[in-house]
């Protein structure tokens, strides 16, 4: 359908341009006829305009692929399908032997390490984490009922049928992927029929993920380094903080850069003055209580004086910001406001905003009305807040 197709298009092509690894979008047609689809499950379809979405990677293969096999005892198509993967997406392995699938499945956990790092650091909720959904490329792959953080709450998931276990939420998606790893390694077990391997892998993993978790953070709030002495302790407190009132987690980040980090300049202004480059992430200003001032304004203190500390340039640390923090996401109103023009025969700003998510960490001033936070109209709209895996 029309509506499911131009999220997946869209968001494939959105994730490749923010960095993060993913499948890609090669075109999006409509064929021209209905079809009847419930897009929350509960009674009420609709007939909707039909498409095809045409969808390019390396490699489909998912970590359910291997499970299929396992579980029905086919062991021989389980080592076929193995060898088969290790020739041809990982080849710098070798040939398929019980080292080469041990190494096999380190480069699994690295990748996919890497790629939540990724989402993290975007705000990116995937909403089913399944092992049918996870690459073995660590590449991001189905995109189904997916989302932005908005404000930033680390609980919160897109997936209808998340919202009552909140499973697949932001803050949990490391340790889903590796829950995933570990259905990953029972279902390659019968290849290697050894334990400690596949444990020493799945360690990798955390501490892998660990490491990149702290360098993307490093990055995100323009530091040349993570310092785990006092660094661990400043984003609990900024996590905590953001978490006070709504905040966007996007333009929060942003328009950190434009924080001014000389010391004695900040211990001279007063809390308002102090936090006026990030104002525009509040949702609502009347929850900004002098209380709330008062623990923002004392960890942008904090934060100014260990930033101080790598002294870079006004322009060289806002443009290492700025090369990590997007400026413009796939925000679910923008999408389901294409798609609203798209069914009825309108295309373009579909077009638009594919143009705009290419270049997602350029300032792009003629294209602003796509950095706006979500308006209050699309707080609890279908297709704006939460979706299903019919959206």
């Amino acid at each position: 359908m029309l509506r499911s197709s131009i999220r997946e298009f869209l968001c494939s092509e959105a994730m490749h341009h923010l960095g993060v690894p993913t499948t890609r979008a090669l075109s999006i047609v409509t064929t021209g006829e209905e079809v009847v689809r419930d897009m929350f499950y509960d009674g009420h379809p609709r007939v909707e305009p039909g498409a095809v979405v045409c969808r390019v990677a390396p490699s489909f293969t998912r970590f359910g692929s291997f499970e299929l096999f396992t579980a029905r005892r086919e062991f021989a198509l389980l080592r076929q399908l193995a060898d088969y993967t290790i020739r041809h997406d990982f080849p710098h392995r070798g040939e398929p032997c019980e080292k080469a699938y041990v190494e096999w499945f380190e480069d699994v956990c690295r990748h996919t390490a890497d790629m939540i790092v990724h989402w993290m650091r975007v705000g990116f909720v995937h909403g089913v984490m399944n092992t049918d959904n996870m690459s073995v490329l660590g590449l991001t792959i189905d995109y189904g009922p997916y989302g932005w953080l908005e404000g930033y709450e680390p609980d919160w998931t897109p997936n209808t049928t998340d919202a009552a276990g909140r499973r697949y939420r932001f803050g949990n998606q490391p340790r889903i992927a590796l829950w995933n790893l570990m259905r990953f390694a029972n279902a390659i077990y019968p290849l290697i029929e050894e334990e400690r391997p596949l444990r020493d892998a799945l360690a990798a993993f955390s501490d892998e993920y660990a490491r990149g978790w702290r360098t993307m953070m490093a990055g995100k709030l323009g530091l040349r380094r993570f310092d785990t002495k006092t660094d661990d302790t400043l984003i609990k407190e900024l996590n905590d903080v953001l978490q006070l009132v709504e905040t966007d987690m996007t333009l929060f980040y942003r328009s950190l850069a434009d924080i001014n980090i000389d010391v004695e300049a900040a211990a001279a202004q007063s809390d308002e003055d102090l936090m006026a480059p990030i104002t525009g992430a509040y949702y609502v200003a009347d929850e900004l209580t002098g209380e709330y001032k008062a623990r923002m304004s004392g960890w942008l203190r904090d934060y100014i004086r260990r930033s101080s500390r790598d002294a870079f340039s006004v322009e060289t640390r806002r443009n290492n910001m700025n090369a990590v923090n997007p400026k413009y996401v796939l925000r679910n109103y923008l999408a389901q406001l294409a798609i609203d023009r798209s069914e009825q025969g309108d295309h373009a700003m579909v077009a638009d905003l594919l143009d705009v998510l290419r270049s997602p960490y350029d300032e792009q001033p003629d294209r602003l009305e796509f950095a706006k936070k979500r308006p209050d109209w699309a707080r609890n709209r279908p297709g704006c807040s939460m979706l299903s895996c019919s959206s």
